[in-house]
């Protein structure tokens, strides 16, 4: 304790000596000279000066004054802080159904500048915020200034930025048509099928200035399949679908329309259809070697999807490559959705294939057929020959027995193919599948002339 008072006392000591030093002895030297300056005309002034005690009174004094000065001073200097709000809204107030204004920041950045405690209590008292007053201004472009309506005078503030240039267009309206757009469909479940969509108008008004409804060439209700409540068949009310206004570009136009949201109904339908798969080989088998028979896991299908796509569709066609094929193999399939389908009742099918040594036979006197020719265009064969052929099949001896003349097509594809003489392809199609089927004459020759 006696060497923490003997510290104590020796900085009180230096203390002292630095205000004897640097404010007391100054002063009394000041007040001594301006003393004898004026000792002749003011005696009892210099009676009072000359005593000691009061010349230290005066200095004291002076000192304390210049203490509190300079402490406030820097206590002013030392609170200055500034914070930037970041994003304030800008409001207008203008008629804003005379009137379109552009050019009018949405969000500018203000940097208060005080001392901590009034910017605190700025940030949590109520403000009205960044205004701009548009009252009176005619169309045409104007430099206007931003004001923060604070209620701490306190404070001063910058805005960033706090003077614009805005461009004042009246406004006019127009009717336009309404059109749907559906987003997100394949998140609808997929044996589901959006037939329809009843809007609850048919046309909307669209306002703003005159250059930009030049621009607006469709405007679209964006109808989300994610909005429809619960997806079944039949009518799905849909509420509050958002409105949007596109140029021949596809790009969004920035103008008013009214209403903002329309409703509309949505018609579901779940078309179906059962179907039967057909397998379809493709490629040359090995040498000698031909299909026996074919074992399919299922043999028929159900189908979703478009009306029109269903009501299309008489069977699946799966085709498996054979090419080299010579034992039997095992097939196992993905199936494809043909153009218009959505579903399946069966991803995937098993399909065996059990293979037989080839045997050979030929049906003559198979006549030829005629397909995809222009219908301003009659065709006929050029000679008896080029009006039959004789078909070479191959394949299992038991397929071969129980293939008919009837189960054979030939025919020459016509389409693209004009008026006069021509050497055209034969192609031969039969009804057996497993079997393989070539024409011996290869070319006929036909006249095409016009109707």
């Amino acid at each position: 304790m006696k060497k923490i008072g003997r510290g104590s006392g020796r900085i009180f000591r230096r203390i002292g000596l630095f205000f004897d030093k640097f404010l007391i002895t100054p002063i009394t030297k000041l007040i001594l000279k301006v003393s004898d300056l004026a000792k002749n005309s003011m005696k009892n002034l210099d009676r009072l000066s000359s005593k000691k005690s009061t010349l230290l009174i005066v200095s004291l004094l002076l000192a304390f004054l210049v203490f509190i000065f300079i402490d406030r001073s820097s206590s002013v200097m030392i609170d200055q802080y500034a914070e930037i709000l970041y994003d304030q809204p800008v409001t207008a107030v203008f008629n804003e159904e005379l009137y379109v204004v552009e050019g009018l920041p949405e969000k500018v950045d203000i940097t208060l500048i005080g001392q901590r405690r009034h910017i605190f209590l700025a940030k949590q008292s109520p403000s009205k915020g960044v205004s701009v007053d548009l009252t009176g201004l005619k169309p045409g472009t104007h430099k206007v200034t931003l004001k923060y309506n604070q209620r701490l005078k306190s404070l001063d503030y910058k805005l960033d930025p706090s003077q614009v240039n805005v461009t004042i267009y009246e406004k006019v309206s127009e009717n336009r048509s309404l059109t749907y757009d559906l987003l997100h469909q394949d998140k609808l479940d997929t044996k589901l099928y959006i037939s329809n969509v009843e809007l609850d108008r048919s046309d909307v008004i669209v306002k703003g200035a005159q250059y930009k409804l030049d621009k607006v060439a469709s405007v679209k209700a964006l109808l989300d399949v994610n909005t429809i409540p619960t997806p079944k068949a039949g009518d799905n009310p849909v509420k509050d679908i958002p409105l949007v206004a596109y140029d021949n570009d596809g790009n969004i136009v920035d103008v008013e329309i009214v209403p903002k949201v329309v409703s509309a109904n949505v018609k579901i339908t779940s078309p179906s259809k059962e179907i039967p798969v057909r397998v379809v080989p493709t490629g040359k088998m090995a040498d000698g070697k031909s299909i026996k028979s074919i074992e399919t896991s299922i043999s028929k299908i159900t189908v979703y999807g478009d009306q029109a796509a269903v009501d299309d569709i008489e069977q699946l066609d799966v085709e498996i490559d054979v090419k080299g094929l010579d034992k039997n193999k095992e097939f196992n399939i993905t199936l494809s959705k043909p153009r218009g389908i959505t579903e399946l009742s069966s991803k995937t099918m098993t399909i065996k294939v059990v293979v037989d040594n080839s045997s050979y036979k030929e049906f003559n006197n198979i006549s030829v057929t005629t397909r995809n020719l222009d219908s301003q265009y009659k065709v006929q064969a050029k000679t008896d020959e080029d009006r039959q052929v004789t078909v070479a099949v191959k394949g299992s001896s038991e397929s071969l027995d129980n293939l008919k003349e009837s189960d054979i097509t030939a025919y020459i594809d016509l389409k693209n193919y004009g008026e006069g003489t021509h050497e055209v392809p034969v192609q031969v199609t039969g009804t057996d599948l497993k079997l393989s089927y070539e024409s011996k004459i290869k070319k006929v020759t036909v006249v095409i002339t016009k109707k």
